[in-house]
């Protein structure tokens, strides 16, 4: 069970994102950052912003349901963007793979990612 954080001492998210989140359940699940590989071929998918992040989503949500979760038991995700100019954009298809309540979540600009990939997700899920 996860429960949204929110205080008007802080700002408001300006995005799919809470400003924290009180999760409770009998595991904890930690997962390593997804990056947009095809995992029939193992090939990084280059398109748009969008699409990568789609794609980073999948193979998430694909060892999300491995160990018998799904997007409803995120509580924490960290994004890592190449370039922060793509936050936007990958704002909105990310905003399409979680529901409400949304995890809590940071987002920062790193220098490289593996492959060359422009976005890479982390996440913590805690199921009950």
């Amino acid at each position: 069970m996860k429960t949204p954080i929110a205080t008007d001492g802080a700002p408001k998210a300006i995005g799919p994102y809470s400003q924290g989140v009180e999760a409770r359940g009998n595991r904890t699940l930690y997962f390593s950052g997804q990056i947009p590989l095809d995992p029939a071929t193992g090939e990084l998918v280059k398109g748009t912003i969008e699409e990568e992040t789609a794609r980073a989503l999948g193979n998430l949500r694909a060892a999300l349901a491995a160990a018998g979760a799904g997007p409803e038991h995120v509580v924490k995700t960290t994004v890592f963007l190449a370039d922060l100019g793509d936050f936007a954009r990958m704002n909105a298809e990310y905003a399409k793979h979680f529901p409400a309540p949304a995890p809590a979540r940071s987002t920062v600009q790193v220098a490289g990612l593996p492959r060359g990939a422009r976005v890479e997700i982390e996440a913590i899920a805690v199921v009950d």
